[in-house]
Protein backbone atom coordinates (compact mmCIF):
# COMPACT_ATOMS: atom_id res chain seq x y z
CA UNK A 1 0.00 0.00 0.00
CA UNK A 2 1.36 3.44 -0.93
CA UNK A 3 1.56 5.91 1.92
CA UNK A 4 0.87 9.58 1.43
CA UNK A 5 3.08 11.10 4.13
CA UNK A 6 5.43 9.55 6.69
CA UNK A 7 5.83 10.72 10.27
CA UNK A 8 8.07 9.62 13.13
CA UNK A 9 5.10 8.03 14.94
CA UNK A 10 2.48 7.40 12.27
CA UNK A 11 1.82 7.41 8.56
CA UNK A 12 -1.12 8.63 6.51
CA UNK A 13 -2.61 6.34 3.90
CA UNK A 14 -5.27 6.64 1.19
CA UNK A 15 -8.47 4.88 2.25
CA UNK A 16 -8.36 2.57 5.24
CA UNK A 17 -7.05 -0.95 5.61
CA UNK A 18 -9.60 -3.80 5.40
CA UNK A 19 -8.60 -5.00 8.85
CA UNK A 20 -9.43 -1.54 10.24
CA UNK A 21 -13.04 -1.45 8.98
CA UNK A 22 -14.54 -2.38 12.37
CA UNK A 23 -12.29 0.12 14.19
CA UNK A 24 -13.29 2.87 11.74
CA UNK A 25 -16.98 2.10 12.31
CA UNK A 26 -16.58 2.10 16.08
CA UNK A 27 -14.60 5.34 15.98
CA UNK A 28 -17.10 7.07 13.72
CA UNK A 29 -19.93 6.10 16.03
CA UNK A 30 -17.97 7.27 19.09
CA UNK A 31 -17.30 10.62 17.45
CA UNK A 32 -20.77 11.28 16.06
CA UNK A 33 -23.19 9.19 18.16
CA UNK A 34 -24.67 12.25 19.81
CA UNK A 35 -26.19 13.49 16.56
CA UNK A 36 -26.71 10.03 15.02
CA UNK A 37 -28.28 8.25 18.00
CA UNK A 38 -31.81 8.48 16.59
CA UNK A 39 -31.04 8.10 12.86
CA UNK A 40 -28.70 5.12 13.37
CA UNK A 41 -28.81 3.88 17.00
CA UNK A 42 -28.70 1.75 19.01
CA UNK A 43 -24.94 1.30 18.96
CA UNK A 44 -24.78 -2.30 17.73
CA UNK A 45 -27.09 -1.58 14.78
CA UNK A 46 -25.30 1.67 13.98
CA UNK A 47 -21.90 0.00 13.85
CA UNK A 48 -23.28 -2.81 11.67
CA UNK A 49 -24.67 -0.20 9.28
CA UNK A 50 -21.45 1.84 9.21
CA UNK A 51 -19.32 -1.24 8.57
CA UNK A 52 -21.62 -2.10 5.69
CA UNK A 53 -21.54 1.30 3.94
CA UNK A 54 -18.15 2.94 4.59
CA UNK A 55 -16.32 3.60 1.33
CA UNK A 56 -12.50 3.58 1.62
CA UNK A 57 -12.09 5.36 -1.72
CA UNK A 58 -13.44 8.49 -0.01
CA UNK A 59 -11.24 8.38 3.09
CA UNK A 60 -7.72 9.07 4.30
CA UNK A 61 -6.51 7.34 7.46
CA UNK A 62 -3.70 7.59 9.97
CA UNK A 63 -1.92 4.41 11.07
CA UNK A 64 0.76 3.91 13.73
CA UNK A 65 4.13 2.41 12.87
CA UNK A 66 2.95 -0.89 14.37
CA UNK A 67 -0.20 -0.90 12.23
CA UNK A 68 -2.83 0.36 14.69
CA UNK A 69 -5.67 2.53 13.39
CA UNK A 70 -5.39 6.11 14.71
CA UNK A 71 -7.94 8.22 12.85
CA UNK A 72 -9.66 9.00 9.58
CA UNK A 73 -10.94 11.87 7.47
CA UNK A 74 -13.79 11.15 5.08
CA UNK A 75 -15.07 13.22 2.20
CA UNK A 76 -17.97 13.37 -0.21
CA UNK A 77 -18.08 13.94 -3.96
CA UNK A 78 -20.96 13.88 -6.46
CA UNK A 79 -20.03 10.23 -7.15
CA UNK A 80 -19.94 8.82 -3.62
CA UNK A 81 -19.13 9.50 0.04
CA UNK A 82 -17.22 8.08 2.96
CA UNK A 83 -20.52 7.01 4.54
CA UNK A 84 -22.14 5.93 1.31
CA UNK A 85 -25.20 3.89 2.25
CA UNK A 86 -28.56 4.11 0.55
CA UNK A 87 -32.11 3.10 1.47
CA UNK A 88 -31.37 -0.52 0.61
CA UNK A 89 -28.64 -0.56 3.25
CA UNK A 90 -31.04 0.90 5.80
CA UNK A 91 -33.55 -1.83 4.94
CA UNK A 92 -30.95 -4.55 5.31
CA UNK A 93 -29.89 -3.28 8.72
CA UNK A 94 -33.09 -1.99 10.33
CA UNK A 95 -36.08 -3.51 8.51
CA UNK A 96 -38.92 -1.87 6.58
CA UNK A 97 -40.68 0.27 9.16
CA UNK A 98 -37.59 1.52 10.96
CA UNK A 99 -35.69 2.20 7.74
CA UNK A 100 -38.34 4.62 6.48
CA UNK A 101 -38.21 6.75 9.62
CA UNK A 102 -34.42 6.68 9.78
CA UNK A 103 -34.21 7.73 6.14
CA UNK A 104 -36.22 10.85 6.94
CA UNK A 105 -33.96 11.72 9.88
CA UNK A 106 -30.80 11.20 7.85
CA UNK A 107 -32.25 13.47 5.19
CA UNK A 108 -32.25 16.34 7.70
CA UNK A 109 -28.48 15.97 8.07
CA UNK A 110 -27.72 15.43 4.38
CA UNK A 111 -25.53 18.01 2.62
CA UNK A 112 -25.21 18.40 -1.13
CA UNK A 113 -21.94 18.83 -3.01
CA UNK A 114 -21.46 22.12 -4.83
CA UNK A 115 -19.31 22.74 -7.92
CA UNK A 116 -15.62 23.21 -7.22
CA UNK A 117 -15.94 22.09 -3.59
CA UNK A 118 -14.84 18.98 -1.73
CA UNK A 119 -17.23 18.28 1.14
CA UNK A 120 -15.86 16.77 4.34
CA UNK A 121 -17.79 13.70 5.50
CA UNK A 122 -16.45 13.26 9.03
CA UNK A 123 -13.04 13.41 10.70
CA UNK A 124 -11.97 11.92 14.01
CA UNK A 125 -8.90 10.73 15.91
CA UNK A 126 -8.94 7.82 18.32
CA UNK A 127 -8.91 9.02 21.97
CA UNK A 128 -5.52 7.47 22.78
CA UNK A 129 -3.95 9.08 19.71
CA UNK A 130 -4.95 12.68 20.34
CA UNK A 131 -2.37 15.38 20.90
CA UNK A 132 -0.03 14.17 18.12
CA UNK A 133 -1.29 16.53 15.41
CA UNK A 134 -3.07 13.74 13.54
CA UNK A 135 -6.28 15.71 12.96
CA UNK A 136 -4.33 18.63 11.53
CA UNK A 137 -2.38 16.39 9.16
CA UNK A 138 -5.54 14.60 8.03
CA UNK A 139 -7.07 17.98 7.20
CA UNK A 140 -3.98 18.90 5.17
CA UNK A 141 -4.19 15.62 3.27
CA UNK A 142 -7.85 16.26 2.46
CA UNK A 143 -6.82 19.63 1.06
CA UNK A 144 -4.18 17.92 -1.08
CA UNK A 145 -6.79 15.50 -2.36
CA UNK A 146 -9.06 18.40 -3.29
CA UNK A 147 -6.24 20.06 -5.21
CA UNK A 148 -5.49 16.81 -7.03
CA UNK A 149 -9.14 16.82 -8.11
CA UNK A 150 -8.70 20.42 -9.35
CA UNK A 151 -11.23 21.72 -6.85
CA UNK A 152 -11.11 25.23 -5.41
CA UNK A 153 -12.18 24.81 -1.80
CA UNK A 154 -12.92 22.43 1.07
CA UNK A 155 -16.16 22.71 3.00
CA UNK A 156 -17.12 21.26 6.36
CA UNK A 157 -19.87 21.71 8.93
CA UNK A 158 -19.20 21.91 12.66
CA UNK A 159 -21.89 21.72 15.32
CA UNK A 160 -22.24 24.25 18.12
CA UNK A 161 -21.54 21.62 20.78
CA UNK A 162 -18.02 21.00 19.42
CA UNK A 163 -16.09 24.26 20.00
CA UNK A 164 -12.75 22.43 20.13
CA UNK A 165 -13.16 21.22 16.56
CA UNK A 166 -14.23 24.67 15.40
CA UNK A 167 -11.14 26.20 16.97
CA UNK A 168 -8.95 23.76 15.03
CA UNK A 169 -10.70 24.56 11.75
CA UNK A 170 -10.32 28.29 12.33
CA UNK A 171 -6.60 27.87 13.03
CA UNK A 172 -6.31 25.97 9.77
CA UNK A 173 -7.88 28.78 7.75
CA UNK A 174 -11.53 27.73 7.52
CA UNK A 175 -13.93 30.68 7.49
CA UNK A 176 -17.54 30.73 8.63
CA UNK A 177 -20.02 31.03 5.77
CA UNK A 178 -23.42 30.45 7.37
CA UNK A 179 -25.19 28.99 10.40
CA UNK A 180 -28.15 26.62 10.17
CA UNK A 181 -30.41 26.27 13.19
CA UNK A 182 -32.23 23.01 13.87
CA UNK A 183 -34.97 24.59 15.94
CA UNK A 184 -37.00 21.96 17.85
CA UNK A 185 -35.14 19.17 16.05
CA UNK A 186 -32.20 19.85 18.37
CA UNK A 187 -33.87 17.45 20.82
CA UNK A 188 -33.36 14.63 18.30
CA UNK A 189 -29.83 15.45 17.17
CA UNK A 190 -28.21 16.81 20.32
CA UNK A 191 -27.08 20.14 18.88
CA UNK A 192 -28.79 23.45 18.16
CA UNK A 193 -26.98 24.71 15.08
CA UNK A 194 -24.33 23.83 12.53
CA UNK A 195 -21.83 26.28 11.06
CA UNK A 196 -20.72 25.88 7.46
CA UNK A 197 -17.00 26.65 7.11
CA UNK A 198 -14.98 26.89 3.90
CA UNK A 199 -11.28 27.10 3.06
CA UNK A 200 -10.00 28.14 -0.35
CA UNK A 201 -7.07 26.02 -1.52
Amino acid sequence: MNTIRPSPSFQVEPGFRPEHRKSVAHGYWRAFSRKLRYPLGPQAKAIDFLERVMNPSHAISAVSQDGAFLGVAGFKTPDSAFVAGDYGDLLATYGWVSAALRGLLIGVLERDCTPGTLLMDGIFVEPDARGQGIGKILLHEVEKRARSMQLLRVRLDVIDSNPRARALYEREGFIEQSITSLGPLNLLFGFSSATEMVKSI
